[in-house]
């Protein structure tokens, strides 16, 4: 893939099939972080298939396209910031310009660029970068939140590239617009009304409602914001030795296996299960942190999303597409993360789900409302993020038209997020991908193959 070449057949910028709302809509405190100023970048592999006629699903995706753009009218929009309170330097608001300028969709043509490339991890972090091509890196530079791309493989495939602004969806709402989208070219949706669920927006539901805390209030309620001591160059060596991504699949008898260990090795006075989530981000976390050899006085972050929508009183409406996350917080040193087991770390992950009620989620909105600070520490050293994709319903994706359900789901380029991702036709199954420096491949590969290591 790294040799192939990509040539542009079409691009054009979509507008809504009906008229739309032209406005300036808020969006909330959560959507405007800082560390939310990015392009979420899915990229969803189909196979080949001798039914597909190529011209009328490039004109089905675009006319569904226009057409999902009539109820998700802020996805035609442009994204925009406005300085807090007069401009008294805090963190800028960000709004919506909904003026139905649409949203871009290209399609392309890859010479060598095959389905069954997608079953191995890419051999560098942008090997399947030009299947978005459109990369945006500033998403308050004017440009247009929604990017779809369809390219045809060399063997008769179809990758859908799709970034969306991360500002405007989660990726609950970004999911949930795709399946929309995709009901839409494939047919199974003649109308606007039919859509399940119906977007909402009201962001209004998570706007701060109490005085910003003072910082040690912060930092004492919510780790995830209190950067930590890099004590060993972890920050210089993911920024100057190579990463290269690792795609290892974990089938459910493989998940049961890690929740036994996990409960056999607690206290025996005590009966704790953990989730199959939990067990796995224990085991994926302590085999990276291992694998870095971090000195044992590092302290270490895990960081993870986790659902707000029926955390907080009233629950978000179905349909709510706006970002309904906050981020779970395990934190402990590298000794103790790889002296303590499995089961201490499995109950890290637990107790930082635990501790996420509807007060917790109020706090962190009112500490990332105005502020320059309040962030998490997402790039620091030792902290490591995982974000669920597999149970998102990206791989339910179906366009229709002969094409079926995607049989790859993942990111467009790896980085050192550590994403879950659904497997083809194995529901119970999770394939696990993350970049790590070069030297430090090998021995992670040996130790998250290795349950009881």
């Amino acid at each position: 893939m790294a040799r192939s070449l990509l040539s542009l057949k079409e691009v054009e910028m979509v507008r809504p099939s009906q008229p739309t709302p032209s406005c300036l809509l808020s969006l909330s405190a959560l959507d405007s972080q800082l560390f939310l100023r990015f392009t979420i970048e899915y990229l969803l592999v189909y196979r080949p298939s001798p039914a597909v006629n190529k011209a009328a699903v490039a004109a089905r995706i675009k006319a569904a396209l226009a057409r999902a753009l009539v109820p998700y009218y802020p996805l035609a929009g442009r994204v925009v910031a406005v300085p807090p309170n007069g401009g008294d330097g805090g963190c800028s608001n960000l709004k919506v310009v909904c003026e139905a300028q649409g949203a871009l969709f290209v399609q392309a043509v890859s010479d060598r660029c095959a389905v069954s490339d997608f079953e191995r991890a890419p051999s560098h972090v942008t090997e399947w970068r030009k299947l978005l091509a459109v990369h945006v890196v500033d998403v308050l530079a004017g440009a247009p939140p929604l990017v779809v791309q369809l390219t045809w493989l060399a063997d008769g495939g179809a990758a859908l590239g799709v970034g969306i602004n991360h500002c405007l969806c989660d990726g609950i709402g970004s999911a949930e617009f795709l399946n929309a989208f995709a009901d839409l070219a494939a047919g199974l949706n003649d109308g606007l009304a039919g859509f399940k669920p119906n977007p909402v927006w009201d962001r209004h539901l998570l706007d701060p409602t109490e005085p910003t805390p003072t910082r040690n209030q912060i930092m004492a309620a919510h780790p995830e914001f209190d950067p930590v001591q890099d004590l060993c160059g972890f920050v210089s060596r993911f920024n100057h030795e190579q990463l290269s991504p690792t795609s290892i699949c974990f089938s459910k008898r493989c998940l049961d296996e890690l929740q036994s260990r996990a409960a056999s090795t607690g206290q025996p006075d005590r009966s704790i299960s953990y989730t199959s989530f939990e067990v796995l981000t224990a085991h994926v976390w302590r085999s990276w942190a291992r694998a870095l050899e971090l000195p044992p006085n590092q302290t270490l972050k895990l960081l993870f999303t986790i659902n707000i929508r029926s955390r907080v009183k009233p629950n978000l409406p179905g349909g709510y597409y706006g970002n309904g996350f906050v981020l779970g917080c395990a934190e402990t040193s590298a000794k103790c993360l790889a002296e303590k087991g499995l089961e201490y770390a499995a109950e890290l992950v637990k107790g930082a789900k635990e501790t996420v009620d509807e007060e917790h989620v109020r706090g962190v909105v009112e500490a990332v409302s105005g502020s320059t600070w309040a962030r998490p520490d997402s790039v620091g050293p030792g902290v490591l993020i995982v974000s669920q994709w597999s149970r998102l319903g990206l791989e339910k994706v179906d366009l229709g038209m002969g094409m079926g359900r995607p049989v790859h789901v993942g990111p467009v380029c790896s980085d050192r997020y550590c994403l879950l991702l659904p497997v083809d036709n194995r529901r119970e199954a999770v394939k696990v991908t993350v970049a790590l420096p070069a030297s430090a491949v090998d021995q992670y590969e040996r130790l998250v193959r290795s349950p009881y290591s």
